[in-house]
């Protein structure tokens, strides 16, 4: 009998990351171009909460998430100059498509090419830039050079800009924009940031995996 789960997976703990890490992750879907609030995924439950209403105008240019069973703790932090520690959450994707996906709270394929490393009050929380697999427009990509660098530059504004709020100072430094070498160390290092951080705290079962 095939393997399922009786219940509704953990999107950051129940979903497999994918089985050709690091070129092909499964990646979990918090925020599409059309939302102008920040979803995030509530940690004890798994649903999505309602984190904050976006103050700028600047919608993201992509699907955005994170992938799952990932950690962003000492080994991602080293990746990253000037970073003491890393955020403490699952590492972030931001997946480009040809097709306007408005949907949010799903799962896909997606294939990495790059990223760039951001700093947060000194926390690394890199953004891992992705294609969807077999995009009709883009599935020739392989590195992020490939890509145009207006849209590079507008998934660095909106980071830069989604967090700001009147009469406050930002404190979001936009690093290097990396290409897939680098970003599979990130994956990795991440990959292995979670199973040092939670070893042990889940069943070894057979779980959802994108296709």
């Amino acid at each position: 009998m095939k393997a399922f789960s009786e219940w509704r997976p953990h999107p950051w703990h129940g979903i497999d990351p994918g089985h050709e890490l690091p070129r092909l992750v499964c990646a979990y879907i918090e925020i599409g171009p059309f939302d102008t609030v920040k979803f995030e995924v509530e940690k004890d439950s798994g649903y999505l909460l309602v984190d904050r209403s976006i103050r700028s105008s600047s919608l993201c240019p992509a699907l955005y998430g994170f992938i799952p069973r990932t950690y962003c703790g000492q080994r991602t932090a080293s990746l990253m100059d000037g970073a003491s520690y890393g955020d403490g959450d699952p590492l972030d994707i931001c997946v480009i498509t040809e097709r306007p996906i408005s949907r949010v709270d799903i799962l896909l394929t997606a294939r990495v090419v790059g990223g760039f490393s951001l700093l947060d009050r000194g926390r690394a929380d890199d953004k891992i830039i992705a294609i969807i697999e077999d995009d009709p427009l883009w599935s020739g990509v392989r590195e992020l050079a490939e890509l145009p660098h207006a849209l590079i530059d507008r998934l660095m504004h909106y980071f830069l800009a989604y967090k700001m709020e009147p009469g406050k100072r930002s404190d979001v430094i936009i690093g290097p924009v990396y290409g897939y070498d680098h970003a599979k160390e990130v994956v990795m290092a991440a990959r292995a940031d979670y199973e040092e951080t939670f070893a042990g705290s889940r069943e070894n079962v057979e779980l959802p995996l994108c296709k």
